[in-house]
């Protein structure tokens, strides 16, 4: 699945401060292209139409899935690691250029005119500008939905670098990007939660060693859930307010899913709401996917005062492949962003102590959805990572003895 390169630590470039440039400066806008898939693929259902190709034109209907599955894993075996570190001296300046953080604000106005794009494709009788007779067939319609998806999955990984910063203006930005795929509680449980439990049994969003992801992914989506109204439930008695105020960060984003998914039924129909429910659905199960990879069995040891150690490097779950990086604003720089987590994309960097995965999320998130193939491939790097003492992983409960026994840990 990957190349010998890709499964080598990303080490440092040494290049000097006066002569470093970001090489991936204007790559960043690789990231429009999610969310322009819907436009992408509506064009090439035309194009194949004129041709005569219409046997495979309604494929393109499935752009979003076909850039997630096929495209980006055959581009990250093909390009690789990235390589580059940007050094202490241009860290201030990088991080003050606001070109980059335009590069994430644009993908929102892009988000939601394919949505609504959508919509109107979902609910059209006819088509015929696509050289159509009538509207798209239901396979046709899944496959849009599939790929409105994978806008609102990447969508939700530009509301996490938008909601790990000071800005108001930012904080807001990210839930109304989450609003696509209902998952604006995801804003609280991943700052105030996921930051401070990562790697620890309490974390819903943290995998367990032997924890298959279709039994992960109902735990992680309750689990965070009931975690984020928790949050802002102590946050608002903390201040004398009830729950049920539009100040309880959880109910005012939710609110924004509703407005959004209101106002579309209302101008497009009920023919929407199965397709709109399918997407967001589809699109959190991929954040949930990511989650999944990030920490397997990575776990932070007690201290004799009984508390976790400080997260470090090695308790997240690290991928420098450069093309996926790019669609992903540097999430795979994972362990950096656990260590720095206001600090903004361009500026996180591959550290030193940190595990690897041996390719990018867009090749190891269909992974997840076999687990004795998942299993085979992350397991032994599990056991490799704490130098063969599996008792020092984070490991399922259930498999807890069974997995001591088969691999030989301490009890």
């Amino acid at each position: 699945m990957a190349t010998q390169a890709a499964t080598k630590r990303v080490e440092k470039a040494e290049v000097p401060a006066e002569q470093w440039r970001d090489r991936k400066r204007y790559l960043w806008l690789m990231g429009l292209i999610p969310p322009s898939c819907v436009f992408l693929g509506t064009f090439l259902v035309w194009a194949f139409n004129e041709l005569g190709w219409t046997a495979v034109a309604p494929t393109w209907w499935w752009m979003g899935p076909i850039l997630l599955y096929v495209i980006l894993p055959i581009l990250d075996i093909f390009f690789g690691p990235d390589g580059q570190n940007p050094p202490d001296e241009v860290m201030e300046q990088l991080e003050n250029d606001k070109y980059y953080r335009y590069c994430t604000y644009i993908y929102i106005p892009f988000q939601l005119a394919s949505l609504v794009f959508a919509c109107y494709l979902w609910s059209a009788d006819s088509v015929s500008w696509l050289g159509l007779d009538n509207g798209l067939g239901l396979i046709s319609k899944i496959g849009l939905a599939f790929t409105v998806g994978v806008m609102g999955g990447v969508g939700i990984n530009t509301a996490h670098e938008l909601g790990h910063k000071k800005v108001e203006l930012e904080r807001w930005l990210s839930k109304i990007t989450l609003a696509q795929t209902a998952y604006g509680h995801f804003y609280i449980e991943h700052n105030r939660g996921h930051h401070v439990r990562v790697a620890t049994p309490e974390d819903p969003a943290s995998s367990r060693f032997g924890e298959s992801f279709w039994t992960f992914l109902p735990r992680s989506v309750w689990g965070s859930l009931k975690s984020s109204w928790h949050l802002e439930k102590a946050r608002l008695e903390r201040l004398g307010k009830s729950p049920w105020t539009l100040s309880n960060d959880v109910l005012n984003a939710w609110v924004m899913t509703a407005v959004l998914f209101g106002v579309l039924i209302a101008v497009f129909g009920p023919v929407t709401i199965p397709f709109l429910l399918l997407q967001a659905v589809y699109g959190f199960s991929l954040l949930e996917s990511v989650n999944y990879l990030e920490h397997y069995g990575l776990l932070r040891q007690k201290n004799e005062k009984g508390r976790y150690e400080r997260c470090t490097p090695s308790h997240s779950w690290n991928s420098d492949h450069i093309v996926t990086n790019l669609f992903l604003y540097h999430l795979q720089r994972h362990s950096d962003h656990h260590a720095n987590p206001t600090r903004r994309y361009q500026t996180l960097r591959s550290m030193e102590g940190a595990p690897n995965l041996p390719s990018g999320y867009a090749s190891m998130i269909s992974l997840t959805y076999f687990p004795p193939l998942f299993r085979k491939v992350m397991d032994h790097r599990v056991l490799d990572h704490y130098n063969g003492d599996i008792s020092r992983a984070n490991i399922q409960p259930r498999k807890r003895e069974r997995v001591l026994a088969q691999h030989g840990g301490v009890r």
